[in-house]
């Protein structure tokens, strides 16, 4: 046991040194004035400006979140209830948008519904959904799609069928027995996928600045416009209390939801999906079925198909030319950085944090699976926190701690950054393998004569292996699509993917953003495709 705790402490050293210092200090900062003070967090509750934009916040990923429960949850059942060929081909690719880049899906969907967009020039005339709230709904749904399908249908699957069959022995059929039996037993699921899609949403500044722009501004957006733009660090630091503050709840909410969900999901019988034949095509389901699929095109699959169409046009013919720019040092706006380079530096930060990720979350996995203590839910909420909070403020955060040291503006300070994002999702994952593992296993180790750490390593790490190759390749994912914390802390030689992209943008390279784009689509479906043969979950 002593040993355990031991080696806890270099995960949480980490933690410490990388995210609640910055943090703190960012904190200190709206709290201190010659004193402690209130007055700032005041100032800001006062302020109507401040006011509305914490009130649209709330209330866009509260929009965003109905928007994609109900994009998500016929997917589920589809997920659940059908087996059809390339099934897991298209679960990947339903779950890349999770980790694009926020600037290519503000790409795509300028594509697409911009005044020169392919949906524009179909129909004719401009819906106006860009640069509006509207853009900001849909994107988010884009983003969060993905946990809905995921989560709900995992659980979904996991119903015994014989709680049904016993419910329509007893006369219930359709909406009635998936009211009174099926929806009680997927809530779990339900509730936890909407809770992390709040969260996600709440904490959103890409999208809102990209495709709402400031008149539709969320907390993100007042935070880095009040400290990058205005230089006002006490109202800034302000309003980042008020955002950790509520993240923080809502992240509770969250974990008592999950630990409701994989009870569930501990269920070992498994329905069985049904073919989906041609039969079903032609019924009411089937064209049901065939109107969703139509929706889930338009709004999350054509964006991606946009920019892949885009990168593969020049001069309105179908060619290579911008994948020959993006390697061509003569159209490369990024000073100091090639494509080539790009690319080695997001898979050199991609598998560092891929490293850090695993050794962090691995200890801190344990000790919340193993151990029983005072104030472990409180402990399980600091050590998610990082999923509940920005790469905006980490970056902020680090630009006050680090400036002047010799960590700042180093490959290890984004690695770092990066591995702070990352490591929450791969807890998660390794946290969900450990409780489907048998206690009596363990408990057998241990009458046997190991030691609690040996049984650990040879017992139930073996077993949660999939748990660890699922989480290492979410934080791999992630890692090559962050945007926000690497622009802020990366000198120009460690340029990213995801850096280089929004470069072109800003260089009006729209289709050489396009190309670089459909590169890091590949490696994240080429990453979740593993996934699907390994078959755990992250969430």
């Amino acid at each position: 046991m002593r040993l355990s705790k031991l080696v806890l402490l270099v995960p949480l050293a980490f933690l410490v040194a990388f995210f609640y210092i910055p943090l703190i200090s960012i904190i200190k900062t709206g709290l201190w004035d010659n004193g402690p003070t209130l007055k700032y967090i005041a100032s800001v509750l006062s302020n109507n400006y401040h006011r509305r934009v914490i009130l649209f916040t709330i209330g866009q990923a509260i929009a965003s979140t109905l928007l994609t429960l109900a994009l998500g949850l016929p997917g589920a059942y589809i997920f659940a209830k059908y087996d059809f060929p390339g099934k897991s081909l298209l679960k990947a690719v339903l779950t890349v948008p999770f980790v694009m880049p926020s600037v290519m899906v503000a790409l795509g969907y300028i594509l697409l519904f911009g005044k020169s967009g392919f949906i524009t020039q179909i129909i004719g005339r401009d819906l106006g959904i860009i640069y509006s709230w509207k853009a900001i709904l849909l994107a988010h749904a884009f983003y969060n799609f993905p946990i809905v399908i995921r989560m709900v249908s995992s659980l979904w699957q996991r119903v015994n069928p014989h709680y049904e069959e016993m419910a329509m022995a007893l006369g219930a059929r359709d909406w009635r027995l998936f009211w009174k039996v099926t929806l009680p037993l997927i809530s779990p699921a339900i509730f936890a996928s909407a809770m992390l899609t709040f969260v996600f949403c709440f904490l959103s500044f890409s999208i809102p600045l990209i495709l709402g722009g400031y008149q539709y501004a969320t907390i993100e957006v007042d935070i880095f416009t009040s400290i990058m733009v205005l230089l006002d660090f006490k109202t800034g630091s302000a309003l980042a209390i008020i955002q950790i503050t509520l993240s923080m709840l809502f992240m509770y909410l969250y974990l008592r939801s999950l630990d409701a969900y994989a009870r569930r999901e501990e269920q070992r019988v498994l329905q069985r999906p049904k073919r989906f034949t041609r039969k079903d095509v032609f019924s009411l389901k089937g064209l049901l079925i065939g109107a969703y699929s139509l929706a889930v095109l338009l709004f999350i699959i054509a964006p991606l198909l946009a920019v892949l169409y885009d990168s593969l046009h020049f001069n309105d013919q179908w060619s290579l030319e911008w994948y020959r720019r993006i390697f061509s040092t003569e159209y490369n706006p990024m000073f100091g950085a090639t494509t080539l380079d790009a690319i080695r530096n997001s898979l050199t930060f991609g598998f560092a944090t891929v490293f850090l990720s695993v050794i962090i979350a691995l200890p801190v996995a344990y000790a919340l699976h193993r151990w029983n203590f005072k104030g472990k839910r409180l402990f399980d909420v600091l050590v998610m926190l990082p999923l509940a909070s920005s790469a905006i403020t980490l970056g902020l955060g680090y630009i006050r701690i680090f400036h002047g040291t010799p960590l700042y503006y180093t490959a290890w300070l984004i690695i770092a950054a990066h591995t702070i994002i990352a490591y929450p999702f791969v807890l998660r994952a390794v946290s969900t393998s450990l409780k489907k593992i048998r206690p009596n296993l363990w408990e057998a180790a241990l009458s046997l004569g190991a030691k609690e750490w040996k049984a650990f390593l040879r017992v139930e790490l073996p077993l949660a292996l999939g748990g660890v190759i699922v989480g290492a390749i979410f934080a791999f994912a992630i890692s090559i699509a962050e945007l926000g914390a690497t622009y802020m802390l990366a000198r120009p030689e460690y340029t990213t993917m995801t850096v280089a992209i929004y470069r072109f943008l800003g260089a009006r390279q729209f289709g050489s953003a396009s190309a670089l784009s459909v590169l890091l689509m590949a490696i994240s479906t080429a990453s979740f495709l593993i996934i699907e043969r390994i078959g755990e979950e992250v969430w």
